[in-house]
Parts: C-alpha cells; sequence; structure tokens
C-alpha cells in the first residue's frame, strides 16, 4: 500500500514497469475498487510513503482464477517473445483472384515495397529483375523463375524478397529450364548438381550460388555450349566446371562463412522442441472461450471450431478504446475462429481469425491481467490427482528478462528475452523445476477440502518461512545463467556474422563511389560539364555510407552488450497430494496394489524399455522426464535434426485404465506426427523378479519377425500409440483417464 499516489487515502500497487532509471509506471487500485495507472518521475518520490510493504501469502485465491490469469500472462508474453507463436497466428487475408504485374519502368519502387501486403486481391505477381531487390514480397512464399539470368546472384537476389523475415510460409522455387537445348543443358547440370549438394548439406544453397558461380563464368558457360555444341570435349569440360564450382567443400565453406543462424541440425532440433511446447491455436481457444465466459460474453459453437458472437459486452469494447491498438473490437462476430484453416469454410461465413495481435484477444487479456493479475501473488490452492504421497509442495511462478545494450522510445534498454519458469519445493527446501504450466496439470481444492487442510497448514511451519525468496535465488543460480548464456551466445554468433555481412557489403560500396568520385574529380580536371557536380554527388554518398557503416556497427555493439534483470516472482501455490487429502478425510486406503505400490518400480521399468527399444530402431534417445516438458523421452532421428517425442506409461499387466495429463495431452496436439504415447504392460511376476534382483535387465530388444513398434519380451508387453489423441481437453480439465483396452485396440 502506497500513500501520496491519489487523494483519498492509500492505494494498492498491482504493477510496476521500469521505463528509465527515474521513470516508472504504476497500476494501482484506489479505495473505491477502480484500477487506474500512472507515470512516477524520481522528482515524485518525496511525496510517496510506504503503508505496508508487500503482503503475505494468503494462498486463499480462487483456483479456476489464478489458472486465467496465468494463461492470459502467459499468451500475452508469448505474443510478444514467441517468434513461432508469431509465425504461427500470423494473419490470413481473403481468398485473392486478381494478377498484378511489375515491369522496369514501374519506379519510384517505394509503393511497390508493400503491394502484396495492400492489396489483398493480389495473387499472382508478375515481375521483371525491377522487383528483385529492394522490393520485400515475403507475403508471397512461391516464386517461379520462368527467364532463368545468366548470373546466378539474380537468383539469389529474386529468392530473397520472398524468403526474409516476416515469412510466415515455407517458400517453394521453380526454375523452368528449356531441355535439349544448349542453355537448358548447362542450366539442368548446374541446378541438378546444386540440388544434391543441398540434400548433403541440410540447407538452402541458393544463398551462396552466386560466390559459387559468378555471373561471367557462367555466362561464358553458356556461350561455349551455344558454340561449340557439337564437341564432346567441350561438353565433359563445361560438366567439370559446374562439378569443380558446386564441389561439397566449397558450398560448405561458402555456408558457414555468409551464415547468420547456427548447424541447420541443431536449429531443426531447437525448432522442434520449441514447437512442441509453444502456445498452438488450440491453448488460445481454450483460454478464451472460459475468459469471455466469465467477463459476460456469450459465445456459441456452430461449426466445429468456428464460433458465433453475437453480442460483445460493452466492458470488453471499451477496453479495446483504451488500449487502441489498431482496428477495433466489433459489437458482433458472426463467426471467430482460432486455426487459419477453418477461416474459409464452404458454405459458410467468413470467420475472423482470433489470435494474439487481434484486437478481440488483445482486450479479453487485458481486462483479465487488469482484474485478476494480483491474484497471483496472493497465492492458491492446487491438488496434484496424480501424487499418493503425503507432502505438500510449493509451486512458484517467475518472470525473467535479458536485455541489450539499444533503446526503446522512452529510453530504457530494449528487452530481447523474456520467459515465465516455473518452480517446485518440497519440505526440505529442495527446489526443481517444474515445466511450462505446471497448474494446467493441477485442480483447484474444494471448500470441503479447504477446510480440511486449513489446520493442517497452519501446522506447517516451512509454510511460514521466506520461501519467495528462495526461489528467487534459486532462479539465480539456476535458471537464469542458463537463459542468459543461451541469448548471450545467441546473439554473439549473429553480431558477429551480421557486422561481418555489413562491413563486407558497405566497404563494397564506399569503395565504389570513391573511386567514382575520383574519376569524376579527374574529369572535372580535365574541363567535362557538370563532373563537379557529379563528384560532389559521389562523395557525398561515399562519406554517408561510411557514417551509415559506423552507426550500424555502433547499433550492432549495443546489441552485443546484453545483462540479466533479476527474476521476479509473479505468483505461487501450495499443491496439496491426492494421498494427503485422503488421509485427512479419513478415506480408507486403497488393497495393497502392485500398481500403486510399486509404481516407482513399474515406471522404471517402463523407461529402460521404451530407451531400448529406440535405440534398437536405431534413435538415439534421452530422458527428459525430470524437466516436466510434457514427454518423457526425447529421441533424435540420426542425419535429419527431427526429434521424436514419447510419454511413457507404465501399467501393471490387467490395469483397466491409464491417465494422461492435460499437458501431456497439448504437447500431443502441438507434434501429433512426431508424438507416441508408448504404453508399457508389465506382468506382476516380471515386477516381482525385478524388485527381487534389483536389476531392470532383460528389457525389449530388437528380434527377428517382431514388428517395430509391439516388441515382446518376458513380462513385458510395448505399444506405441501415435496420434493417441484428438481434442484437447476444457479449460477447467486437468487430465483425461481413457480405457486402456480401447486406447491399445
Amino acid at each position: 500500500m502506497v500513500s501520496g499516489l491519489r487523494p483519498g487515502g492509500p492505494v494498492r500497487i498491482i504493477d510496476v514497469r521500469w521505463h528509465r532509471s527515474d521513470v516508472v509506471e504504476v497500476v494501482f487500485r484506489d479505495a473505491a475498487g477502480n484500477v487506474n495507472q500512472q507515470l512516477l518521475f524520481r522528482d515524485d518520490e518525496p511525496r510517496l510513503s510506504l503503508e505496508a510493504s508487500g503482503q503475505s501469502w494468503a494462498f486463499d485465491t480462487d483456483g479456476e482464477m489464478f489458472r486465467l490469469a496465468s494463461e492470459a500472462h502467459r499468451i500475452r508474453l508469448a505474443h510478444l517473445f514467441d517468434p513461432y507463436l508469431a509465425v504461427h497466428t500470423s494473419l490470413v487475408e481473403p481468398l485473392p483472384h486478381q494478377i498484378t504485374a511489375v515491369y522496369g519502368e514501374m519506379l519510384s519502387r517505394q509503393p511497390l515495397r508493400y503491394l502484396l501486403a495492400d492489396d489483398p486481391e493480389v495473387q499472382i505477381l508478375v515481375a521483371t529483375d525491377a522487383a528483385g531487390e529492394g522490393v520485400n514480397l515475403q507475403r508471397a512464399h512461391l516464386m517461379v523463375n520462368y527467364d532463368l539470368p545468366w548470373n546466378p546472384n539474380r537468383i539469389e537476389q529474386r529468392f530473397g524478397r520472398i524468403h526474409r523475415i516476416g515469412q510466415t510460409e515455407v517458400c517453394h522455387l521453380w526454375n523452368l529450364v528449356a531441355e535439349e537445348t544448349r542453355e537448358g543443358d548447362v542450366y539442368l547440370t548446374l541446378l541438378r548438381k546444386l540440388e544434391v549438394e543441398r540434400e548433403a548439406l541440410g540447407g538452402a544453397v541458393f544463398y551462396v550460388l552466386g560466390k559459387a558461380v559468378s555471373g561471367m563464368a557462367l555466362r561464358e558457360l553458356l556461350i561455349e555450349a551455344i558454340r561449340y555444341v557439337e564437341c564432346s570435349e567441350v561438353r565433359a569440360r563445361l560438366t567439370q566446371k559446374v562439378e569443380t564450382a558446386l564441389d561439397r567443400k566449397h558450398l560448405q565453406d561458402l555456408l558457414e562463412e555468409r551464415s547468420l543462424a547456427r548447424d541447420v541440425m541443431e536449429i531443426r532440433r531447437e525448432m522442434e522442441r520449441a514447437q512442441a511446447r509453444r502456445l498452438q491455436p488450440h491453448f488460445i481457444e481454450t483460454f478464451f472461450l472460459e475468459a469471455f465466459r466469465r467477463l459476460g460474453g456469450t459465445i456459441v459453437e456452430r461449426e466445429p471450431r468456428r464460433y458465433e458472437i453475437r453480442h460483445v459486452p460493452a466492458l470488453v469494447r471499451r477496453r479495446d478504446h483504451r488500449i487502441g491498438r489498431g482496428e477495433t473490437v466489433l459489437p458482433r462476430y458472426e463467426r471467430i475462429c482460432f486455426e487459419k484453416e477453418k477461416v474459409h469454410v464452404p458454405g459458410k461465413p467468413l470467420a475472423a481469425f482470433v489470435c494474439p495481435g487481434h484486437p478481440l484477444l488483445d482486450a479479453v487479456i487485458d481486462l483479465i491481467l487488469e482484474r485478476d493479475r494480483h491474484l497471483l501473488k496472493k497465492g492458491a490452492f492446487f491438488v496434484d490427482e496424480s501424487d499418493a504421497g503425503h507432502d505438500l509442495r510449493t509451486l512458484f511462478y517467475l518472470e525473467h528478462a535479458v536485455r541489450n545494450g539499444r533503446k526503446d522510445a522512452t529510453g530504457a534498454r530494449r528487452i530481447i528475452s523474456q520467459r515465465l519458469q516455473f518452480v517446485e519445493a518440497d519440505a526440505t527446501g529442495r527446489f526443481r523445476r517444474t515445466g511450462m504450466a505446471p497448474y494446467l496439470d493441477y485442480r483447484p481444492l474444494t471448500d470441503e477440502e479447504r477446510s480440511v487442510l486449513e489446520c493442517h497448514v497452519e501446522t506447517r511451519n516451512w509454510l511460514e518461512r521466506d520461501l519467495e525468496s528462495q526461489a528467487a535465488s534459486y532462479a539465480v543460480r539456476t535458471l537464469v545463467p542458463e537463459h542468459f548464456r543461451e541469448v548471450q551466445a545467441r546473439t554473439e554468433e549473429r553480431v558477429h556474422k551480421t557486422a561481418a555481412a555489413v562491413k563486407e557489403r558497405l566497404t563494397k560500396e564506399i569503395t565504389y563511389w570513391d573511386h567514382r568520385a575520383e574519376e569524376l574529380r579527374l574529369q572535372e580536371a580535365a574541363g567535362k560539364v557538370n563532373a563537379r557536380i557529379n563528384a560532389a554527388k559521389a562523395r557525398n554518398i561515399a562519406d554517408e555510407l561510411a557514417q551509415r557503416l559506423q552507426r550500424r556497427l555502433a547499433e550492432l555493439e549495443e546489441e552485443r552488450n546484453i545483462s540479466a534483470l533479476p527474476p521476479v516472482v509473479v505468483g505461487g501455490a501450495i499443491i496439496v497430494p491426492r494421498g494427503l487429502l485422503d488421509r485427512l478425510q479419513g478415506k480408507p486406503r486403497p488393497e495393497p496394489d502392485l500398481d500403486g505400490d510399486l509404481r516407482v518400480l513399474v515406471e522404471r521399468i517402463a523407461m529402460e524399455a521404451v530407451l531400448a527399444r529406440e535405440r534398437a530402431l536405431g534413435f538415439e534417445p534421452r530422458d527428459v522426464s525430470d524437466l516436466k516438458v510434457g514427454y518423457d523421452v526425447e529421441s533424435a532421428v540420426p542425419g535429419t535434426g527431427k526429434l521424436r517425442f514419447i510419454e511413457v506409461k507404465g501399467r501393471v499387466e490387467g490395469a483397466d485404465t491409464i491417465t494422461v495429463t492435460k499437458n501431456e495431452i497439448l504437447t500431443a496436439l502441438n507434434k501429433p506426427e512426431d508424438y507416441f504415447l508408448a504404453v508399457v504392460l508389465v506382468s506382476r511376476d516380471r515386477l516381482h523378479q525385478t524388485a527381487a534382483s534389483g536389476s531392470l535387465a532383460d528389457v525389449p530388444v530388437a528380434q527377428e519377425g517382431q514388428t517395430p513398434l509391439k516388441p515382446t519380451s518376458d513380462g513385458l508387453r510395448l505399444h506405441y500409440l501415435a496420434n493417441p489423441f484428438q481434442r484437447e481437453p476444457d479449460f477447467a480439465a486437468t487430465s483425461v483417464t481413457y480405457d486402456l483396452k480401447q486406447l491399445i485396440g
């Protein structure tokens, strides 16, 4: 609580954001319950006084509101700092049909730069090389070269117009070559060799084509092919020249020299992991449906995954006017959807694509955060239905950011990476990380359960310790350095190679204009008309380029200068095991059951069985179950950069059901083609044998005649289920229980 900010008494601070070292923006709730925001400057400090420092953790927040506010915060942050989400939810335009042409005479180019983006009716752009440089066409992703240039640099420049930052689709390039012609033979040889090397090097080599084969060299090859078409020796020599120019080692050196990214395989694996955990449309859909209804809206599903909103509450429309970003929120929507594929359905109304950045979603997120974000710091109780133990845990929700030396419009250093991270602590004070959104796997506590727990919690002195500062200290020791090193390594490499590319390009231009200015000076000395004016212009261009080079290098140095901000505890919760609740409520303990009492051993046997099976199939698996990322095994496909994500479920033979958490289901839906549910059924004899010997030996291995995905072994049956889930659970659900026989088939 702070006094002096508003007349009429102290206000409660909800959120604080520093803009500079002497300017802070605060969001606060006054005595009447109204939420406002205000900029405070250093000279405002004398009139302010602190009434209450922080607040104790009451852990009395409604669990559903805690989850909703957490999801709103997560979606907003992902929209700002997760490029994979930005790509996946990029806006789609109405179906276009018009053809537009660009010719060399169509200069100035400024109107062309955003031609495709500004005109949603344009589907096909027919262009000469007037659109080959300086024109951004990233809304297009398919290119056909119907007139191949003699200079390969032109191919690189053309493709670079569509394959650039902001592109949301996979780009494809076709080169039309006239077969059985002199020029066609040379080009086909070059392109076929290029494709072979592209496959071998795992990346697009068109970006170095201009260096591998210079324009003059290719022109000479084509002329020779035309002149000496009947000479077999010339044809053999031309083929050899192409083979030499596109030698794999030569291309690899050029790629490494030019590349502004890390190894293609490493990038592929990182993208696979990011896609498995990113906020896909189904995350946003379940959040929006729940949040919109809680704000008083009514939404009806008209077609599968397509909804009608007949009335948008005034509260939501007014919020849009306050935040004022681009389009306005409409009073009603005939159809909305959360997936690009659902925008156009034959015979049905066109749907508005609701994704981060859409004014309706932004207004809903803003309202939820304004109303409920402070609840995160009050804390909540959750129940872990999968935990049969008796020990309470605490869950802390932390936010951490890394910034560079560049300044934003307010003068503050620019945030370049920001993450939400979760850690749990047990009664001993031992912390561990818990994945991307662990609260999705826990259900809120009921009123009856809360009353049973009150006395128990009061006797737990460890809950009264300063666990918040301990969580922050754990983050400083582990999470923050990892985040910082990752951003630093990525930034260092990008800045280093960008600086080299900038120096190379601008130095060449400066040299050219220096040389040109000197030529014109000599012409001026010889008495040529207008030479003095032209020489001065050339000198000015050279000077401007030199200043531009220094300015760009200084900017890159600022980007290299990164630092980590302290982690901030955003929220917290107490996690209650199902086993503890049952004991406190006096529920009888179930009869001794191998699947319950020896669950840890069953899971160990299942994990080893799957790891052995993956190795037998030629993959490179590793156990990531401790990371709580929505799957237990990450298995690399050698030589491709692709990953298989496997959730392992071990059950005693004869079990009827299997339970999968919400996070596991959502991760599976993120990567349906690469996600497997591995169910390992362990016989009781095998379990007794393993428990007695303490050995996990004799797990399934590949044998002659076995089906690769259902190996058998003494006392073990292993089933791999591809694409096991078809739809995400409701927002309130934390897990889904499946009939094991139906699931396995």
